[in-house]
Order: structure tokens, then sequence, then C-alpha cells
């Protein structure tokens, strides 16, 4: 007696692997389109939530429960890496935009600094989920981990947009190189440090909004403190004082 059938899944079915592909091709879509949604809705959650929102709190916010945000992302770790990545793509594009609309270097510069705060500022809670972590978070340490690689692509890539236009407008020198080998670098970390202090600062008469900032971090990067120094008066600087003090004549 044969005992095979055509139904779903028979292993005998002629035509039961085209079957299955179809099957598996149609789960693996489903999968994906699920995996985005929730994303998008955890993106959404955390920007009215705040950074510290919890899995259950994400998850009631999208209308599911945690154990659904568990099963396709392990961890709140691997979410943060999940919508780390959606989110710092975005700003890798839009400052690269920004960055091949600009005339200088100088405009590059702050476009690109002016475009990483509007990113930023656009939902500060959104950017300090997938760039760090509150403190006591039992998983900020696998969470460190797991974002490491989505935050290193995304500010090699940026440094590397800052080292490209260096190279033509740099004059030859023989250390030229160590500029454009270590100046990116020590550009991001400024403008980063800055950036997320500003963001932090509460509002006030004397913050800057988000154009002001970016021309005044560009300033830094570009001509760094040589304005303000060059309209202070010669001076001696004593470290056991507060304040340093006027050379004697």
């Amino acid at each position: 007696m044969n005992n095979h059938s055509d139904s779903p899944g028979s292993d005998a079915a002629p035509d039961e692997p085209s079957s299955v592909d179809g099957r598996a091709s149609r789960w693996q879509q489903h999968r994906e389109d699920r995996r985005r949604n929730l994303i998008k809705a955890a993106r959404k959650a955390v920007h009215a939530l705040g950074s510290d929102a919890s899995m259950e709190e994400i998850a009631a916010a999208a209308g599911t429960s945690k154990s659904v945000f568990y099963r396709y992302f392990g961890d709140k770790a691997g979410l943060q890496q999940a919508v780390g990545e959606v989110v710092l793509s975005q700003m890798q594009r839009r400052i690269q935009e920004a960055a091949q609309s600009a005339q200088t270097p100088r405009q590059g510069l702050y476009a690109m600094v002016s475009a990483y705060l509007q990113m930023a500022e656009t939902s500060p809670n959104v950017y300090a989920f997938v760039t760090r972590y509150a403190p006591g978070d039992a998983e900020a340490a696998n969470g460190s981990i797991a974002t490491a690689g989505a935050l290193s692509h995304f500010f090699a890539a940026i440094s590397d947009m800052i080292a490209r236009p260096m190279r033509s407008h740099l004059a030859p020198s023989a250390g030229r190189e160590a500029v454009i080998g270590y100046w990116p670098n020590a550009a991001i970390g400024l403008v980063r440090n800055a950036g997320e202090q500003w963001l932090a600062s509460p509002a006030s008469p004397g913050k800057p909004d988000q154009e002001a900032m970016a021309r005044q971090i560009t300033d830094w990067l570009c001509l760094g403190l040589a304005p303000e120094l060059r309209n202070l008066e010669p001076q001696t600087f004593d470290p056991t004082l507060s304040e340093p003090t006027k050379e004697s004549t």
C-alpha cells in the first residue's frame, strides 16, 4: 500500500520541493516584515517613553507581549542593536547627503555636524537608546557589545567622509598622512561629546539652538580656541592658583 500523499508536507509528493520552498520563502518574508514592524514600533515607543524603557513597556506600547520581542531579538541588547542599525544607517545617509552638497571642506564639516545634530535632536531618546545605556541596566554590558558593531561601522564611515576631502585640500607635508589618519577620529570625538552634552542640557536662554551649536562646533574643529586666545593678555600659568596670572613687566 502506498502511504504517500499529495498533502502539504508529504515527503514524496512530486511538487513537494517547490511547495516547501514557496512556504519557506513566504514564512521568511513574513518574519522579515514582522521584524521591521517591531523595530518601527520599538523606535516609536522609545521616542515616547525614554531611552531606559523596559522590554515590557516597549512591548505594551507596541500592542504585543515581550515574549514576541524576545523571540525576534533575543534580549534588550539585541533590540537595541536592531534599532541602532536602522537609525544609524539613516543618520549616515543624511550626513553623506549633506557633505556632498558642500563646496569647501569647512562647509562640508558644518553640513555634517548640522545633519548629525538635527537627527539626534529629532529624538534624543532614540539616539540615547542606540548609543549608550542607563546606569544600572542589567543588560548594559551585553548591550555595549551588541551595539558596538553598528556604532563602529557608523563612526568609521563618518571618519572616511571627513578624510576624503582632506586628502584633496591639505598641502603635501611630512605630517600630512598623520593628520588624515588621526584628526577625523579626534573630530568625531569632539562632535559626539559636545553634541551629546548639548542634547542633555535643559533649555535655557544661554543654550544655543541647533544651527548656532553646529557653527560653534565647526569653528572649534577648524580654528580651535585660537580666536579667543589671541584676545587674551599675555599670561603665565601657575598650577597652584585657580586663575592664571598676568606676566609681570
